[in-house]
């Protein structure tokens, strides 16, 4: 067999190995958006799936709290939104499932959770967000 038609056999072998399983897509703060405020078309079809995002966690509201704020940038402080009209773009809400461990605001983390979409009032705190990770976890990158 020839060097090439054996490259060739090894190439075509190796598209039939199944790639090692995800357990949840990958998505940027800055995919999130289209223009004039508008959710994008892929944030828009993860709705309601796992998705994996890395950013940095704001500093909480306060001590045993089971949400925090996923931010692009590092920030000292909590940024509050009393308003859809005054919601940044690059912060989501992480809701957790236990009362969360705060990590210092300048680690970078990576958080899994599932992508909800859409303007909602947290019934307990007020808080109002338009972008919101459920059932979340997180790590240290």
């Amino acid at each position: 067999m020839n060097v090439h038609r054996r490259a060739l056999m090894l190439g075509l072998a190796g598209l039939a190995l199944p790639l090692p399983a995800r357990a949840a897509d990958q998505l940027k703060i800055r995919d999130l958006w289209a223009a004039k405020g508008e959710f994008s078309h892929l944030a828009q079809s993860f709705t309601g799936k796992p998705v994996e995002m890395r950013g940095y966690m704001a500093p909480p509201l306060k001590p045993e709290i089971d949400f925090f704020v996923l931010t692009r940038i590092p920030m000292a402080v909590c940024p509050f939104c009393d308003s859809e009209a005054a919601w940044p773009n690059d912060l989501i809400v992480v809701y957790m499932d236990k009362v969360l461990q705060p990590v210092s605001f300048n680690d970078l983390i990576n958080v899994t959770g599932t992508l909800e979409l859409g303007t909602k009032t947290d019934t307990t705190t007020g808080f109002v967000s338009r972008i919101r990770l459920i059932n979340s976890a997180f790590a240290l990158v």
